[in-house]
């Protein structure tokens, strides 16, 4: 007791203490003056705030890098945009009504603003301070680096107040519909695609790009703005501010033939080999004994020879890479089939048999080396540890240089990607999750799977289970697009599962054809 009271005594003293010595002009005591924009916003409430230290905490200015540019003749009249990181690493914006002063600023100027006396509302859906003259701004610099900061559709649909007057970087963007050849930007609204939604194109008839054609796939560069729709929540319009703001990916449709479904690479069984299989979905009618193609897997364990980055890529063979010929059989367009080993048994031995379906391919691999390369084996696709992975080829030649028309990879460990010189690694292609360029560094190539920002794969599901990996999106053939990536969801089997459990209407791929 004695202990507590000594205590008590010496805590009120400091306290008594520091508050004297903060009368004192104690520099501790000073409250900082600049309001990061993520505090700024959230003083808002639907009706217009007067600025001043009382309501902006003790703060009076604000200070962020500028991101509006109108000599492209796209952004809102009069408003200047700033957008800062001060406050938990979010990145947030606002707008300043500054009238035709605003056009005097430029992206990348450091500026201080003072809010004293100013109002903070909303106009046209936008939040925005009003009041605020050229006298109120200080330049601190210019030419600052604006990180570039991607965002995807869905995220700025949920939450469009986060994103709005902030600069974002929308990747592999395809109009929806399709335009036609002769399409422009100026004058007009277009939805634009970016594999997680619809997000809409403004720009308008005077915009110094407004007679650019419209291209098939492009990153976007541009302001997130936002009116308000007719139930009165915000809705985002995307604007880019010049032609600069975007980088042609493509000006053709890069159709994917064949799309990886679903796969099962552990069943319920103590010894998987011959009952792992892979489903795939045609976007077009094939016959396969005409267009022949050709299934790889691979496994990276760290006993696998050869060891190190695979020196031949998906052809590197051994025990590594397998492959096996596609060239009989047909499948129509939007219908699965399926290849994998001897057995058509949904979830290993004693299991429902599901040789009804179309198996355009069965091969015994546990007997039979690859048609290529690749020895026989017990179990070719892992069930933990190191990454493994499924790829599908025009053809039936697969060499190091030979690009997939698909690809999907379970866990990213291993020995999978080698810078060099030479580089060494697993080809990859254009698809929902990844990239042969860098998308926000188009002039980068990354051909190969853990190069660049090709780090996208699915998790392991635990062992000798039985799961099925059903991947479900939505494909538009009329785009040549994933208008929807691609999702794992883990269905897990039984001895008695039913074909509809990994042919699922709600979780598996859809094919939109046009």
């Amino acid at each position: 007791m004695n202990n507590i009271i000594k205590y008590s005594v010496f805590l009120a003293l400091f306290i008594s203490f520091w508050a004297c010595e903060k009368d004192k002009t104690y520099p501790g005591a000073v409250i900082y003056p600049y309001l990061p924009m993520y505090d700024l916003r959230s003083i808002y409430h639907g009706k217009d705030v007067p600025l001043s230290k009382e309501t902006m905490f003790g703060c009076d200015k604000i200070t962020g890098v500028v991101v509006s540019d109108h000599t492209g003749g796209n952004m809102p009249a009069g408003l200047l945009i700033m957008q800062d990181y001060r406050r938990l690493n979010l990145l947030r914006g606002i707008a300043i009504e500054l009238g035709n002063d605003a056009a005097t600023f430029v992206p990348g100027d450091s500026l201080i603003v003072n809010l004293a006396g100013k109002v903070m509302t909303k106009k046209e859906g936008i939040l925005r301070i009003t009041g605020v003259t050229t006298g109120d701004i200080t330049k601190v610099s210019s030419n600052n680096t604006i990180p570039a900061v991607r965002a995807n559709s869905s995220q700025i649909l949920a939450n469009p107040d986060a994103y709005e007057s902030v600069l974002s970087v929308l990747v592999k963007g395809g109009f929806n519909p399709l335009p036609a050849p002769t399409d422009k930007f100026g004058g007009k609204d277009w939805v634009l695609n970016d594999g997680f939604g619809n997000i809409t194109v403004s720009t308008t008839a005077g915009a110094t790009f407004a007679d650019s054609l419209l291209p098939v796939m492009a990153n976007y560069r541009g302001i997130v703005f936002n009116k308000e729709g007719s139930d009165g929540k915000s809705v985002p319009i995307f604007r880019l501010r010049t032609g600069k703001d975007y980088d042609i990916l493509s000006s053709v449709i890069e159709l994917q033939p064949i799309l990886i479904t679903g796969f099962c690479s552990d069943p319920r069984i103590a010894s998987d080999g011959n009952y792992e299989y892979v489903q795939m979905m045609a976007t077009r009618d094939i016959d396969f004994a005409v267009t022949p193609y050709s299934l790889v897997w691979n496994n990276n364990a760290g006993a696998s020879n050869p060891t190190g980055a695979p020196n031949k890529g998906w052809a590197t063979g051994v025990d590594r890479t397998y492959k096996i010929n596609i060239n009989s059989g047909t499948a129509a367009k939007g219908t699965f089939f399926y290849v994998g080993g001897k057995f058509k048994l949904i979830n290993g031995d004693l299991s429902t048999d599901i040789s009804s379906v179309n198996w355009v391919k069965n091969y015994d691999y546990v007997t039979k080396a690859g048609e290529g390369f690749g020895v026989a084996k017990n179990g070719w696709l892992a069930n933990s540890g190191n990454a493994f992975g499924i790829a599908v080829f025009e053809g039936v030649t697969v060499t190091a240089d030979t690009k997939p028309v698909d690809v999907i990879w379970v866990n990213g460990g291993g020995s999978l990607y080698s810078a060099g010189p030479p580089p060494l690694g697993y080809k990859i292609a254009n698809t929902d999750w990844y990239d042969v360029v860098n998308p926000l560094e188009p002039s980068i190539q990354q051909p190969y799977f853990r190069m660049g920002t090709n780090n996208t794969f699915l998790a392991y599901n635990t062992g000798d289970l039985g799961f099925f990996y059903i991947l479900g999106g939505e494909y538009n053939v009329g785009l040549g697009r994933w208008t929807k990536a691609r999702t794992q969801t883990n269905v897990l089997m039984t001895k008695t599962s039913q074909l509809s459990e990994i042919q699922n209407d709600s979780l598996s791929t859809k094919l939109f054809i046009q």
